[in-house]
């Protein structure tokens, strides 16, 4: 039996090339059902004149259909549907009609915090997204990227594609990181002291599943990274907030007591503050004097585009007490999702052994890609076009908002990608940002970022990462009119 051409048709909202649209539709076709092993498939250009594309896009999509036995030909016959092709389920899926389970008995722990940050996954089609950590399309090198990826799937690279590292990793990017990457943070580590993870939030909760217990003390920066707070919640640790200025975390405010200190030295976050090189030291030996680990979340010191970057702390530790987390995931894109930790020895054996028991490794094509990335200098120049541009869209916005008279709270004086702001005490940023979302503005409420149960509420970030220069003045004054309205 032939399959009538008039059961394909393309859906308008379809995405990838026509060649796939069509695979898929086939494909589709026989999963669900609709076409069984031995019916016809209408000959290439009838069905390319149905569906208006060229007859040799619909032969490339059959010859994939072929490759993967979906489909068979017959000689002069056309093509047909195979009969090794995938059959579909023998009985359809069906959800429960009703549960018994009393879930709020039946979980034992829970992991949902309040307040979580969320950013719309359309913030790209906002005219003025000040929205913080998502990778600009005008930057970013997709073309080398690509090449990196298409390498890494090589014959030659086989073995680091489909093997299973266990708790291991990809062997040239540990060397690549240990012999360049850390080399400019001033650290020196050998391959038994690195561990890849699933970008810098990953490695935080390695670190904080190791190093804490319900009676030992940690002790985190206010305002911080909500998901590091979230994190050391869960391990039931005793938290203890520090309140920062602006030189960042003040080590004579530590409790005694505190086994624990993480912090964000380079750049501050949320408030972008750096570290000085007085109070690292004094840090520093007060970890050793009172005998605690520092563990030190380095982000964002690839955009000191105002100044050279300070040693990172790890750089400055002779006692190994500093362990230090790095992430690719910010300077590539954020869903890479690939970052590393570097510790002393017994410490990263226990992190390899916790993340082989919950994700083995980060995928090894990743690993490969991001290697070839690094080491071919595509990082380097990608580094470098986001400086120049950072630094030019960070001047737009400092003459903007000087300009409107709206109130810096924290401005990273070595670069980075935001803006630390805060509005008068009687504005709700939760409100302002519902306003501002209606006149295709994005900003990010601060209110999240604070420990406290009542945290202040007139704080909030912008973030020039990805905004072009062009958009920034009008972008400010659209908040300052806003402002100016709920005033």
């Amino acid at each position: 039996m032939a399959l009538p051409v008039e059961t394909f048709f393309l859906q308008p909202d379809s995405e990838g090339t026509l060649q796939t649209q069509i695979r898929q539709l086939v494909a589709e076709g026989i999963l669900a059902g609709r076409f069984r092993p031995g019916e016809k498939l209408p000959s290439s250009r009838k069905l390319a004149q149905h569906l208006g594309v060229s007859r040799i896009t619909v032969t490339l999509a059959f010859t994939e259909l072929l490759a993967d036995d979906y489909i068979v030909a017959h000689g002069r016959s056309g093509y047909f549907v195979s009969e090794n092709a995938p059959e579909p389920p023998q009985f359809p899926a069906k959800a429960s009609e009703t549960s018994t389970v009393d879930w709020t008995r039946a979980i034992g722990q829970r992991f949902i915090t309040p307040d979580v940050m969320t950013k719309p996954a359309d913030w790209s089609k906002y005219r003025y997204p000040f929205i913080y950590g998502q990778a600009d399309p005008a930057l970013f090198d997709a073309a080398n990227w690509r090449l990196c990826a298409l390498e890494a799937l090589g014959r030659r690279d086989f073995d680091a594609l489909t093997a299973d590292y266990f708790d291991n990793d990809d062997p040239k990017l540990v060397d690549f990181i240990a012999r360049q990457t850390l080399p400019r943070r001033g650290i020196l580590a050998k391959p038994d002291e690195i561990l890849l993870t699933l970008g810098a939030q990953n490695a935080l909760w390695l670190t904080a599943q190791v190093l804490l217990t319900q009676r030992r003390t940690a002790a985190i920066e206010d305002p911080c990274y909500p998901a590091l707070r979230g994190i050391l919640e869960q391990s039931r640790c005793h938290l203890h907030p520090i309140t920062v200025d602006q030189d960042g975390l003040p080590p004579d405010a530590l409790p005694d007591g505190t086994d624990v200190l993480f912090t964000t030295p380079s750049h501050q976050c949320p408030t972008a503050a750096t570290m000085p090189m007085a109070r690292r030291t004094a840090l520093l030996e007060k970890a050793e004097r009172d005998d605690f680990l520092i563990v030190e979340d380095d982000y964002e010191f690839e955009m000191s585009f105002l100044k050279p970057p300070s040693p990172a702390l790890k750089s400055l530790d002779k006692n190994g007490r500093v362990i230090y987390v790095g992430s690719f995931s910010k300077s590539i894109f954020p869903g890479l999702r690939l970052g590393y930790l570097v510790g002393p020895a017994p410490f990263i054996r226990e992190a390899r052994a916790l993340r082989a028991s919950v994700l083995r490794h980060p995928p090894g094509h990743i690993q490969r890609t991001v290697t070839y990335f690094l080491s071919r200098g595509h990082y380097d120049a990608l580094v470098r076009r986001m400086g120049r541009a950072f630094h030019e869209r960070r001047n737009a916005m400092d003459k903007a908002l000087a300009d409107h008279g709206l109130t810096v709270a924290g401005s990273g004086s070595f670069g980075g990608s935001s803006q630390w702001m805060r509005a008068p005490e009687h504005i709700d940023t939760i409100e302002l940002a519902r306003r501002l979302r209606e006149k295709s503005v994005l900003i990010e409420p601060g209110h999240s970022f604070f420990g406290q149960s009542d945290p202040p509420r007139n704080f909030y970030r912008l973030a020039y990462s990805s905004i072009p220069t062009a958009r920034i003045a009008d972008g400010i004054e659209i908040l300052a009119r806003t402002l100016r309205e709920m005033t």
